[in-house]
């Protein structure tokens, strides 16, 4: 640990101060009217600013090279731009039209930082203001409003992304582009991040393993933390949310300031839930959860580049609806004493860009620890465990120019697992994991029409346990397993602007994950079943192709998307005719080759006589099979969404009102795995109404939301506790409330006088 920090802070020291870049610039309306207000931002700097009320900006600190420069305000359509910063004084003034329909955002999951329409793949994003107005204390199920995403849930507590059919390890998240490692093979175990300080969320649907390795098989979700304040500003914002159904309360503040060359800021979060209740009225036994974290960050932005370090403490407790909790507990709670889960996790980031000239260099490490505890009886330790991971990875950006791009990278994981205190379960034996993998990436744009991104990824896994038991003890004993695994991947797309309404997607993709600690070593019972692991199992190898379609007009939209997924050696596990003596069913981690195909299809339309009304339709589909005709575990049915929303600049003493109705309609699932059952489809409805109030200075914005309005009794085929024959959660009235403030301002003053 001495090291990293020892490493971190040469990086930072080495950011010397030269000679100043800055750049200067106004933006209008398309009636070249300033626009007072704008945000203008540099995403690989993570620096912005606000315009003044004559639309005038300045960024000072700008290091030379090829920079990319968002400019966005609410109701206008979001224009990306590159700028060379070859002097000290860059101009770029740009004009913004009117949106009837929101438009493209920046996206950096991808590898580059790029618009979603320059990439060979959709990126999806789910801004945070969709999130807290989702109206649910699950985080995954706000999620889920992104057609193609799904989750396997045991209560609002524990969720876990399922993308396009795959889940678990088949499905990578990332905290600010770092592995986000916390045990994420099983379904009792939660997604792990909570959204208190997300700006927003990119999905990617589809394997993204060229960038990043081993359980980026199915898609990726990366949380993207809050841009930092403006320039010259010291801002906050405090947050309160009610739930009727968990009685659910959450409360988060926030604080953040910037200078010219610092930023920095944290936010303390907590969350705490009761049983919920199902459709129907009654309360689900043990579904209690609460959770507590802590963000904090601080970086520098210099003309050499940028330093950024950021630590996030987040603890969970977890209530586990199983057997015995349902028998024991027959009042209805919200704090968790007897079988349940705690997690408590650290993640420490340094994460630094230099600039040299026309070349770039990343240079990022992060250390994670997250200890795993489960309770049985009150205050007794079943389970207790450690996984660290150390995570590093450098990027190096070769001379690029407007039309082409090219990326070498070297990236490692460390991790140790570790049994604490010799509890009386061991899921999992001690072990030691290491990966290393070097990648290389390009894009080239011809004909201003047509985008080409390719690249190639090497891996070299090792994973080393330690024996549990004594050999004379079968029951009970198991070896130790010493394995190595090397693989090839590799990604070929294409992005064609056939007008500026129309574009057109290809991709193809080699991908592939190697088996986790659990699939090769479990021997124990783990919540209600056996599991049995098998220490030869080979690793995944996905060939996946998909094609997709987006038009944008001025005021409708509409996406077409198709994917084939074929997988060779498919990890699942499944049901055994055997039970143990004490009568646990015996499940077995097994491989077949798999095949998952399917897509997703939306449109939104606006009203041009209406200029309130707003229409939103999304289908999404996934058929999973093994190679024999059986069908996969976990595939969602087929879903429906549709949305009315009416919303109008100003009402009354109201800024920006809208009211919602909306629905899903899930069919009916009858093509289920052998271990599960089939499910029928149901519909839910919903409605929400949001605005903002401003008086004085002081703005405040409130959401209200009623889910499941009808009170519905139905259960999702992805839900665990069907089996317990508990049902989803029931009507839903929420209430939320965001207070932003100001501690220092300065946007009147950030045009200083300069040259023009």
């Amino acid at each position: 640990m001495k090291n990293i920090i020892f490493i971190f802070f040469v990086l930072f020291l080495s950011l010397k101060v030269n000679a100043q870049n800055w750049i200067i610039g106004k933006v209008s309306d398309d009636k070249n009217q300033p626009l007072a207000g704008a945000t203008v931002f540099l995403p690989e700097l993570n620096k912005g600013s606000i315009t003044d009320e004559n639309g005038k900006y300045i960024i000072n600190n700008v290091p030379n090279g090829l920079i990319k420069i968002q400019f966005s305000f609410v109701g206008y359509n979001t224009v990306i731009q590159s700028i060379n910063i070859t002097s000290q004084e860059n101009v770029l003034n740009v004009n913004l039209s009117v949106a009837y329909i929101q438009s493209q955002e920046v996206v950096i999951s991808g590898g580059y930082v790029s618009s979603q329409h320059q990439n060979a793949v959709k990126i999806d994003i789910l801004k945070d203001r969709e999130i807290f107005l989702s109206g649910t204390p699950n985080l995954m199920e706000a999620i889920t409003r992104v057609p193609g995403v799904d989750m396997i849930a045991k209560g609002p507590g524990v969720a876990k992304p399922v993308i396009r059919g795959l889940s678990m390890n088949d499905v990578l998240v990332l905290n600010n582009g770092v592995r986000f490692e916390n045990y994420q093979y099983s379904d009792h175990h939660p997604l792990g991040i909570d959204e208190f300080g997300i700006d927003n969320i990119e999905i990617i649907k589809g394997p993204a393993s060229l960038l990043y390795g081993s359980d980026a098989i199915g898609g990726v979700l990366n949380f993207i933390s809050e841009k930092p304040a403006p320039l010259n500003s010291t801002i906050g914002d405090y947050n309160l949310q009610m739930f009727s159904n968990s009685l659910g309360i959450v409360n988060n503040l926030g604080i953040k300031g910037s200078t010219e060359k610092f930023f920095g800021g944290f936010r303390f979060g907590h969350k705490s839930n009761a049983d919920y209740l199902q459709g129907g009225g009654d309360f689900v036994p043990n579904s209690r959860f609460d959770e507590l974290s802590l963000k904090m960050n601080f970086g520098f932005s210099g003309t050499k580049g940028l330093s950024n370090i950021y630590y996030t403490y987040h603890h969970q407790n977890l209530g586990l609806v199983e057997d015995e909790a349902v028998e024991e507990i027959n009042q209805r709670g919200r704090h968790c004493r007897i079988f349940y889960q705690q997690f408590n996790t650290h993640l420490l980031t340094f994460q630094n860009k230099y600039y040299f000239s026309n070349i770039k260099l990343d240079a990022n490490i992060s250390y994670q620890n997250t200890e795993l505890i489960h309770f049985g009886k009150e205050n007794e330790y079943e389970i207790q465990m450690t996984l660290a991971t150390m995570t590093y990875e450098t990027k190096l950006y070769l001379p690029s120019s407007k039309n082409s791009e090219y990326i070498i990278g070297f990236q490692g994981i460390h991790q140790q697992n570790t049994n604490l205190n010799d509890r009386e379960t061991k899921l999992l034996p001690n072990a030691r994991m290491n990966n290393y993998s070097g990648f290389a990436l390009l894009q080239h744009t011809f004909f201003k029409q047509l985008k080409i991104q390719t690249g190639l990824r090497y891996d070299y896994k090792t994973i080393a346990t330690k024996a549990i038991g004594v050999e004379s003890d079968t029951a009970a004993y198991r070896p130790a397993l010493n394995r190595d695994y090397n693989s090839m991947s590799g990604s070929l797309g294409a992005t064609y602007n056939v007008s500026n309404q129309l574009l057109l997607r290809a991709n193809f993709a080699l991908a592939y994950r190697t088996p986790n600690l659990a699939e090769l070593t479990s021997k124990g019972q783990h919540e209600t079943r056996y599991e049995l692991g098998d220490p030869n199992l080979a690793p995944e190898n996905s060939y996946a192709v998909d094609a997709s379609l987006h038009y944008h007009g001025e005021f409708v939209t509409f996406d077409l998307a198709g994917f084939y997924n074929k997988i060779r050696h498919y990890i699942f596990i499944s049901p055994t005719r055997d039970s143990t003596t004490s009568g646990i069913r015996i499940y077995h981690y097994l491989q077949a080759d798999a095949t998952l195909y399917g897509g997703e299809a939306g449109i939104k339309f606006h009203s041009k006589s209406i200029p309130y009304l707003q229409a939103e339709v999304a289908f999404s589909t996934v058929v999973g099979k093994k190679y024999n005709g059986d069908y996969l575990p976990f595939i969602p049915a087929n879903k429906l969404k549709y949305e009315l929303n009416f919303e109008k600049k100003k009402l009354a003493f109201f800024t920006n009102p809208s009211f919602s109705i909306s629905a899903i309609t899930a069919f009916a699932q009858n093509k289920p795995a052998l271990e599960e059952t089939p499910t029928p489809g149901y519909t839910i409805f919903n409605l929400g109404l949001d605005a903002e109030i401003s008086f004085s200075h002081q703005s405040i914005m409130i959401g209200i939301k009623l889910n499941n309005i009808f009170d519905k009794k139905y259960v999702d085929h992805l839900s665990t506790l069907k089996t317990l024959n508990f049902y989803d959660p029931g009507r839903n009235l929420s209430i939320s409330l965001k207070i932003p403030f100001a501690i220092k301002s300065n946007h009147t003053s950030i045009f200083p006088e300069t040259k023009q």
